[in-house]
């Protein structure tokens, strides 16, 4: 075997090890698997040099990126134990309705005004960083099926990077008709209603939907010793997320969105917790492995040049996208709502900016190669970077800060509603204490 293959052999060996046992090491530490992935990437392509640069190659980083985040937001749905209802959803509602378009408005201003972006180039940068990250915010989620969720703002991040990931593409296809055609109102832009933005959320969670529905049903038909459910093998989530997100797409509908849904329905619909708790497990553990891989290349990018030409203006544009215009719309999002204040600023403080902003801003590219002479790969690349070390570091302390000014205000951060076989879990629980 040549040494090439087995060094990658190897390295990929010692990849899935690291992936396993770091989270141990970093339980108490103020550093993440993402961190140590981008540094490993970084120092691994500085000493290799004839490495070819990932960002050189965009098409396939978008397919890369495009896995992790299809897993990643399976992930994310089935680990919500509320039921869906529009009235126990309204800070998700708010999230996406209200504070996702208030962020991607401010940040084509920004870029408009900072960056001296033209408007649609500007409104292309507004949507490519206006997802937040369901892997790097994995810290701050709710915990696995069955477990209770950890309060409002646990929840409402956790929902909200479930689906903004799908939610910012109509955006970007605004972005990308205002570059085509400027400005000035025409036929593109009644298309874009009814099409990319109506259409294409509408089908997103009718296939969603279907597919969950379809799958608890069946699978409820056959004899019980045949069901899905009394598998132990858990990668059944991974299967059906990359079915659903094809049968989504190619009905010109959001995959993402429509994963994300059909993972709610398995959970809502479904009644074996402990199968949940195993499809949950199966998916974190593939997105895990996934994440590191491509934040590893993510450093190697840093270390080929990909923040080229970034200047004081790009840095005091990320900061701002991070630290400013995330909050800010947030308090406007929320006002009038009965969440207490903690709740309020965490989800503003908590505008975490990864793997979906890269996914974009890649599959951008790699559709239309004269936009990155804009320096989208470069302002992206930078924010994403910035999110990575800040609430890489911060996640945890804030939360810990968070959890106890809930207890001074004597709000409980306890969740408010539970699904069936929850309830029925803990009170059988609660029995078998009783005999005890």
């Amino acid at each position: 075997m040549h040494p090439a293959e087995l060094l990658a052999f190897a390295g990929f060996g010692a990849v899935i090890l690291i992936v396993a046992w770091l989270p141990l090491w970093l339980e108490r530490l103020p550093l993440t698997l993402p961190m140590l992935a981008v540094g490993a990437g970084l120092v691994a392509f500085l000493f290799t040099p004839d490495l070819a640069a990932p960002q050189a190659h965009p098409r396939i980083a978008t397919t890369l990126l495009e896995v992790v985040l299809i897993v990643a937001v399976m992930g994310a749905g089935l680990s919500i134990d509320r039921r869906f209802s529009w009235r126990g959803w309204a800070s998700t509602w708010r999230l996406l309705a209200i504070v996702m378009p208030l962020s991607i408005a401010a940040l084509a201003a920004l870029g408009w005004g900072l960056l001296g972006l033209p408007l649609g180039m500007a409104v292309l940068l507004g949507a490519i960083l206006a997802p937040t990250d369901p892997v790097l915010a994995s810290s701050v989620q709710v915990g696995p099926p069955g477990v209770g969720e950890e309060g409002e703002t646990r929840f409402a991040l956790t929902s909200e990077a479930g689906l903004n990931d799908g939610l910012a593409l109509p955006f970007l296809v605004l972005g990308a008709g205002l570059i085509a055609h400027g400005s000035q109102p025409g036929w593109w832009i009644a298309r874009w209603v009814g099409l990319d933005l109506v259409w294409g959320i509408a089908i997103a969670v009718a296939v969603g939907f279907a597919c969950g529905w379809l799958l608890v049903k069946g699978n409820g038909l056959l004899p019980k010793r045949l069901q899905l459910s009394q598998s132990s093998e858990g990668l059944a989530s991974v299967g059906l997320a990359f079915l659903v997100y094809a049968a989504a797409n190619a009905l010109r509908g959001y995959g993402f969105v429509a994963v994300f849904v059909a993972a709610i329905t398995l959970r809502n619909f479904g009644s074996a917790l402990e199968y949940a708790q195993q499809l949950t497990a199966s998916a974190r553990r593939t997105e895990r492995l996934l994440a590191f891989l491509v934040f590893g290349l993510f450093g190697g990018a840093i270390a080929s040049g990909v923040l080229g030409g970034i200047g004081w203006r790009e840095i005091v544009f990320a900061l701002l996208a991070l630290l400013v215009v995330r909050p800010i719309a947030t308090l406007l999002g929320f006002a009038g709502s009965a969440h207490p204040a903690p709740v309020r600023l965490a989800l503003g403080y908590f505008g975490i900016r990864g793997l979906g902003s890269l996914y974009y801003v890649s599959r951008e590219i790699g559709a239309n190669p004269d936009h990155n002479p804009h320096g989208l790969w470069s302002v992206t690349a930078l924010t994403v970077l910035v999110s990575v070390a800040l609430y890489g570091v911060t996640a945890r302390p804030v939360l810990r800060l968070l959890d106890r000014a809930m207890e001074r205000t004597g709000s409980a951060n306890v969740p408010q509603m539970e699904t069936e076989d929850l309830r029925s879990t803990r009170e059988s629980q609660a029995g078998a204490r009783k005999q005890e």
